[in-house]
C-alpha cells in the first residue's frame, strides 16, 4: 500500500511533462485529445454548419447597343499609331524613334534653306538647289543620304514592330475580339506606316516646290513648265512609299520580334543594291538591278521625271519588277495576317 503513492505521483508528473506545440519534435507519441482536436478543458472543436448558398444563373445576352460606323473603328486603329508619335495615351513609340524622325524631317526639308538664301543674296548661291529635274529626282530617289539613312531606316523603325509585337504580346486579341476585320486591321497599320513615310518623302517635296515659288516669285508660266516634273516626282515618291511599306510589313508579319524585320528590310534594300552594283561593275550585267528595290524604283523614277538614265535595262522592266515586289509582299502579308491567332504566339 505504501508503493501506490509514488506510482500515482510519477504518472501525474508524466502527464504534465507531455506538451505538444508547433515546435515539438515528431516522436510518435501523442494523446487522444490531440487526434480529435480537443482542448485541455475537454471542449471539442466542431465545425459550424454551412449556410445555404445560392447558385447564380449565367445568361449571355447579345449586345444591343449602337455600334460605331466602320470608319470610326478604323480611325481608332489609325490614330493609335499616328498620334502615338506626338502625344501620350496612344502607341508608346520609343523616344529614340521619335528623335530620329525629327532629325529625318529636318534633313528632308534641308533643300529649302539654300533656296531661301539664294532668294536673299542672289541666284548663284542656291542655283544648284533650285527646282529642276535633277533636284526633284534627288529629293525623292537620291541614294545618299535619303535612301541610305532616311527612308529605309525610318521604314525599318516604324514597321519593324507594328505586327510582330501583336504576335508576341497577344495584342491582336484586342483587335480581333472586337468588330474589326483582319482587312481593316492590316489596312490601317499599312496606312499609318505609309503616312509617316509620305510626310517625309512626298509632303516635303511639296514644301520644297512651294517655298521656291514663293521665295523666287515665279509666275504661272514657270509653274506650268515645272508642274509635270513635280507630278512625275510625286508618282515616283508614291511608288517608293508603297514599296518600302509593303516590304517592311511583309517582313514584320512573319516575325515575332522587331529586330528581324528592321534588319531584313535594310539588308534587302541596301544589300541588294550593293550586290547588283558589284555584279554590274565586274561582269557588266544589269539584270540584278531588277531584283533591287531601290534600283528598280530609281530606273522608273528617272523615266518619270525625265532625267538621264543610269541603267541599260528598260524602265518598263523595272516597273514590272516593282509591281511584282509589291504583289508578293501584299500576298505574304495577307496570308500571315489571316493565320494570326487571337492569343499570344
Amino acid at each position: 500500500m505504501t508503493d501506490a503513492g509514488p506510482i500515482e505521483e510519477q504518472a501525474v508528473q508524466a502527464e504534465e511533462e507531455v506538451r505538444f506545440d508547433e515546435a515539438s519534435p515528431v516522436t510518435g507519441a501523442s494523446r487522444i485529445e490531440a487526434a480529435y482536436s480537443a482542448e485541455d478543458g475537454g471542449q471539442a472543436s466542431v465545425a459550424k454548419t454551412g449556410s445555404t448558398g445560392q447558385v447564380f444563373t449565367q445568361t449571355y445576352l447579345p449586345w444591343t447597343g449602337t455600334l460605331n460606323p466602320r470608319w470610326a473603328r478604323n480611325w481608332a486603329v489609325y490614330r493609335h499609331h499616328i498620334l502615338g508619335l506626338v502625344r501620350s495615351g496612344h502607341r508608346p513609340w520609343p523616344l529614340l524613334v521619335r528623335a530620329y524622325l525629327v532629325l529625318v524631317l529636318i534633313g528632308s526639308v534641308g533643300d529649302i534653306f539654300p533656296v531661301l538664301l539664294g532668294s536673299l543674296f542672289g541666284d548663284g548661291l542656291g542655283e544648284v538647289f533650285m527646282i529642276s529635274r535633277d533636284s526633284l529626282y534627288a529629293h525623292v530617289l537620291g541614294f545618299f543620304p535619303r535612301n541610305v539613312l532616311y527612308y529605309p531606316v525610318v521604314t525599318a523603325l516604324i514597321v519593324g514592330t507594328m505586327i510582330s509585337e501583336d504576335r508576341i504580346n497577344g495584342t491582336s486579341a484586342l483587335y480581333f475580339s472586337r468588330p474589326i476585320t483582319r482587312f481593316d486591321y492590316v489596312a490601317m497599320k499599312y496606312l499609318a506606316a505609309a503616312t509617316i513615310l509620305f510626310i517625309l518623302c512626298v509632303f516635303t517635296l511639296f514644301i520644297y516646290y512651294t517655298v521656291e515659288v514663293l521665295a523666287m516669285g515665279h509666275g504661272w508660266a514657270w509653274i506650268v513648265d515645272t508642274f509635270p516634273l513635280l507630278l512625275g516626282a510625286t508618282v515616283a515618291g508614291m511608288l517608293l512609299v508603297v514599296t518600302y511599306t509593303s516590304l517592311g510589313l511583309a517582313m514584320s508579319s512573319v516575325s515575332t520580334n522587331g529586330f528581324f524585320p528592321a534588319i531584313g528590310l535594310l539588308a534587302l534594300v541596301l544589300g541588294s543594291k550593293s550586290v547588283a552594283f558589284l555584279v554590274a561593275l565586274l561582269f557588266e550585267q544589269d539584270v540584278l538591278y531588277l531584283l533591287s528595290p531601290y534600283d528598280a524604283l530609281a530606273n522608273v523614277g528617272q523615266a518619270l521625271i525625265g532625267t538621264e538614265s543610269n541603267y541599260d535595262i528598260p524602265w518598263t522592266w523595272s516597273l514590272v519588277s516593282v509591281v511584282a515586289m509589291n504583289a508578293l509582299s501584299l500576298f505574304l502579308l495577307a496570308n500571315r495576317v489571316a493565320s494570326m491567332e487571337v492569343t499570344r504566339e
